[in-house]
């Protein structure tokens, strides 16, 4: 299916591993122009050529920069003034006990996981409704609604954005501009697949057979039963990226295999 993305301009934050990857590879698939953004220039060096060599008809480009300072936001914003696609995927994670979580850790998440989002959001917006024509899409997380407890840190962050996206989403009435939500449920990162591996270092088992042992023991309330793919959250991003997904406003949008119990 033609997406109708050919020779789009997408920024999308965190895209040289995990879900930002994913999904900059599917735009790249549907003709659109990646910017690739990570912290570590060689890291997106590296994935601007991943792309280049297999989508030579796009033309991506090195986007580094640590978006959670200003003033390095502010230099991508006079590179690249004009983009079409906003994904906003970046953000931190890890498991902490809550009476671990002061203050400095509190700010942090803050900073990197929602105003470095809303920064680019309060730049492009206005652009993408002045043409009539964008789409901003964040990357939330089942955490957003089903806090499981293990870090609540994050979980507020995400709760955030959904909150953020909905607000954002109300000032494109009467537009062709989009803004929505993706929650993904556990999702196999490079990440996550070194942790399942270190957890079963000990034991002659495959990665299938230790993903099946550790859905059981720890998400049994997951439905599927193995982690997300990044590529199947790709596949739904390059979606909602397109004129097909118009009628999206405001939607948070669940990818989260069964883990959340609720109808709604």
């Amino acid at each position: 299916m033609d997406m109708g993305l050919f020779q789009k301009t997408a920024l999308v934050t965190g895209s040289t591993k995990g879900i930002g990857k994913a999904i900059a590879i599917e735009l790249a698939k549907e003709g659109a122009h990646v910017l690739i953004n990570g912290r570590n220039e060689e890291e997106a060096e590296r994935t601007v050529h991943e792309l280049k060599t297999s989508f030579p008809a796009t033309s991506p480009r090195n986007a580094a920069a640590d978006l959670a300072d200003p003033a390095q936001r502010q230099a991508l914003f006079e590179k690249h003034p004009d983009i079409d696609i906003l994904i906003n995927n970046m953000g931190i994670y890890e498991m902490m006990p809550y009476e671990d979580v002061n203050d400095s850790v509190w700010e942090r998440y803050f900073r990197t996981n929602v105003l470095a989002a809303n920064g680019l959001c309060h730049y492009y917006l206005p652009r993408m409704l002045e043409k009539n024509d964008g789409r901003i899409l964040f990357i939330a997380s089942e955490e957003a609604i089903m806090p499981s407890g293990h870090m609540p840190q994050y979980a507020m962050t995400k709760s955030m954005l959904l909150s953020l996206s909905k607000s954002l989403s109300k000032l494109t009435r009467g537009t062709e501009v989009t803004v929505n939500t993706i929650m993904p449920g556990p999702t196999l990162s490079e990440k996550v697949e070194r942790i399942i591996e270190s957890m079963y270092s000990d034991e002659e088992l495959d990665f299938a057979e230790k993903e099946t042992r550790f859905m059981a023991a720890t998400l049994p309330q997951s439905e599927i039963q193995r982690f997300i793919k990044p590529v199947e959250i790709g596949r739904l991003a390059a979606f909602l990226c397109s004129p097909f997904a118009s009628a999206f406003k405001g939607s948070p949008i669940r990818m989260d295999g069964g883990m959340v119990p609720t109808i709604y």
